[in-house]
């Protein structure tokens, strides 16, 4: 066979696409070097056929050895153990409950049959022992959640809320608020931005999507105040920027971060001195809990800062020195010692942070929200932080993952993040995935998974590359789908994959089966005659106005992001034109759809468009509709613009008024009563 043909086959049983479909409908090929360099990444060789012929029998050699530490699949299904013996096994729960059988011969190994009801099961077999997670037929809906009503919500940006005292940025204080003033008003629930870990480090960095570690928490929204009563008083001089951060219209993340640490740094000394013993009892405990987990991104944001205090040019963890790469390594451990009260520092930080998530979760459930908040799952991590670090062979490295060339991106996408590998996944029992999934249901009643198609493939672009000279990487979609519903089935939370843009036939389907909502989202919902009615949106899905990437809604009617594409240089040259006439078809779907009547406003009259749209995505079939709050507040400047960086001040602005005032606020106490109407409607 030629080289070109042992490269092939061996990309087809790694899981890489030789060949995908463009936008356009055309079959695009994968050159060789592209495949070469995406599989010595994965840690396949390739360069030569020999190579790839040798890769191939290691990859082979290793699926058939054993079964994998874990295996996922529905209660009562005939289970196939390759590998396996036949005769005894045992079965643990999770509440140390074992029950015996008798595994049949199979073809590679032994037949069992499932446990009958979902979960984690410990199964030993013969000298094996394996996990095996039993997952139910779907996960929590929201139909379960919410007893079959049309529920609503809210979807906020964390970072823009208000509140007295805040310094500038939204924390988990005036989250808690928010929640419980949304639940006052009806909603079911509030959807938030990613509150993933960043960079204590290296506060220059605050994209949501592109975090340090998806098991902790971004500490740039803790307070401790409310958990410390005698916490010591500000000193003047950050009492002042504290008060200068707070009057801003923008976040200024270098500074507030910076600031927010001081005043942590403060708190944890006068704990240190004085300690509580009923906080001292509950850190520990979270302490305690967090494990190796907790422990590691600790050492590692430790670590980090004082790379970077040593030589700027160590941002990336693979340029530290050798012996603190390793996580296990003797040296990290000796540093951790040496530094045990700066690693509790970040340790306390975590502390406040899951404490302050946690009181905001609660307080929307006392008030009646029934779901609570969504968190958001970024789909990836930035490879230089702390899950990269401290899970080395269950990530992607030597790759980013992106997007292909399209109609909208003809170079195609590169997000600047890695994420998990597929292979590393299974060999590792799905551990890194699992965590995650706890991590973002802890304190949720729900989870937004960013780029759901994710589990099924993704695009990887070598480092150094063009996004256009990637290829698709499939991963195992079922077992990730099962694992998904069993943890959302376990939490009693719901599961909501983010589906927007052309995805494959079939696909969303298969989400549905799984319990996991899509979104429908009122842009999107048209066809070339205009706006599709709201009872024709899926049911089993989340309507909303728009997302942090699209335009507001004031801001789509007025114009607004038109503007921002002639300052960047982009758009059509008719686009004025364009809108004009989707304008009056939106109109014509609101008017149809009862929630408007008359002629359409004016461009710069944005209120009552504001006021049908919150109706209009009320009027829905779909179980959830979330208006972000965006749009509650008829704001003209949308959260993102993607494709942007310095032109546009992501992930930056700040919304009026604050949350002591907002929900009294008569504009939006008005279109929020118009929301719920039209949720309560027939």
């Amino acid at each position: 066979m030629s080289d070109t043909g042992e490269l092939r086959r061996l990309a087809r049983a790694v899981g890489l696409m030789a060949e995908w479909e463009d936008a356009h409908g055309r079959q695009q090929a994968v050159s060789p070097e592209t495949m070469r360099v995406v599989l010595g990444a994965l840690g396949y060789p390739a360069a030569t056929g020999k190579e790839a012929r040798d890769s191939l029998g290691r990859l082979r050699e290793a699926q058939q050895a054993a079964p994998p530490p874990l295996l996922t699949t529905f209660p009562g299904e005939a289970l196939r153990l390759p590998g396996a013996r036949p005769g005894r096994y045992r079965l643990t729960d999770a509440e140390g409950v074992s029950v015996e059988g008798e595994a049949v011969p199979a073809a590679g190994g032994a037949r069992i049959t499932a446990p009958a009801l979902p979960g984690y099961y410990k199964l030993e077999c013969g000298e094996r022992a394996l996990t095996l997670a039993v997952a139910p037929p779907h996960g929590h809906r929201i139909s379960e959640a919410c007893g079959g009503d049309k529920a609503w919500g809210l979807a906020v940006q964390l970072y823009s809320l208000r509140r007295a005292g805040d310094g500038g940025v939204g924390d988990y204080l005036a989250l808690r608020d928010f929640a419980a003033g949304a639940a006052a008003q009806g909603a079911d629930a509030v959807a938030i931005s990613p509150v993933h870990a960043q960079f204590t480090a290296d506060p220059s960095r605050f994209s949501p999507y592109a975090p340090s570690s998806r098991l902790w928490l971004d500490v740039r929204h803790a307070e401790g105040e409310s958990l410390m009563p005698n916490a010591p008083p500000f000193v003047p001089e950050l009492a002042a920027e504290w008060a200068r951060l707070e009057a801003l219209d923008l976040v200024e993340w270098p500074d507030v971060a910076r600031a927010r640490i001081i005043r942590a740094r403060q708190l944890y000394a006068a704990h240190l001195q004085a300690p509580q013993e009923a906080l001292r009892d509950a850190l520990d405990a979270f302490r305690t809990l967090g494990g190796s987990s907790l422990e590691n991104h600790a050492r590692f944001e430790a670590l980090h800062a004082a790379q970077l205090a040593e030589d700027k040019s160590r941002w990336h963890w693979r340029d530290w020195p050798v012996a603190l790469r390793d996580p296990d390594s003797a040296e990290v451990a000796r540093f951790a010692e040496a530094q045990a009260e700066e690693i509790g520092f970040h340790v306390f930080l975590q502390f406040l942070a899951d404490r302050g998530l946690a009181t905001a979760q609660s307080a929307m459930r006392d008030k009646g929200g029934r779901i609570g908040l969504i968190a958001d799952l970024a789909i990836g991590v930035d490879g230089g932080g702390s899950d990269a670090w401290a899970r080395q062979t269950e990530f992607l490295s030597g790759v980013e993952i992106g997007a292909p060339p399209d109609i909208f991106n003809t170079r195609g996408q590169g997000w600047g993040i890695t994420t998990y590998s597929p292979h590393g996944l299974v060999a590792n029992g799905f551990a890194a995935f699992r965590e995650m999934l706890g991590a973002a249901f802890r304190n949720a009643g729900g989870v937004r998974l960013d780029h759901v198609l994710g589990l099924r493939r993704l695009w990887l672009v070598p480092e150094g590359a063009s996004p256009a000279d990637g290829c698709y990487l499939r991963y195992p979609m079922d077992d990730l789908l099962r694992l998904v519903a069993l943890e959302s089935h376990l939490h009693k939370a719901i599961a909501i994959g983010e589906d927007l843009g052309t995805v494959p036939e079939g696909f969303r389907p298969r989400l549905q089966e799984t319990g996991l909502a899509g979104m429908r989202v009122m842009w999107f919902e048209q066809t070339s005659r205009g706006f599709k009615a709201p009872a024709r949106w899926s049911r089993e899905a989340v309507a909303m106005t728009s997302t942090h990437d699209l335009p507001t809604v004031a801001g789509w009617w007025s114009g607004a992001d038109l503007a921002w594409r002639e300052k960047l240089g982009g758009g059509p040259k008719d686009q004025a034109q364009t809108r004009l006439v989707e304008r009056g078809k939106l109109w014509a779907a609101f008017r149809q759809a009862g929630v408007a009547r008359g002629a359409a406003p004016p461009l710069e009259d944005t209120a009552p468009v504001a006021d049908a749209a919150a109706a209009f995505i009320g009027r829905a079939q779909c179980d959830l509709a979330l208006l972000p709050l965006e749009d509650a507040v008829a704001a003209v400047e949308q959260p993102n613009l993607p494709g942007t960086v310095d032109e546009h001040p992501n992930w930056r602005r700040r919304l009026g008024p604050p949350v002591e005032r907002l929900f009294a606020d008569p504009a939006i106490e008005q279109r929020l009563r118009g929301l719920a109407r039209a949720r309560r409607a027939p």
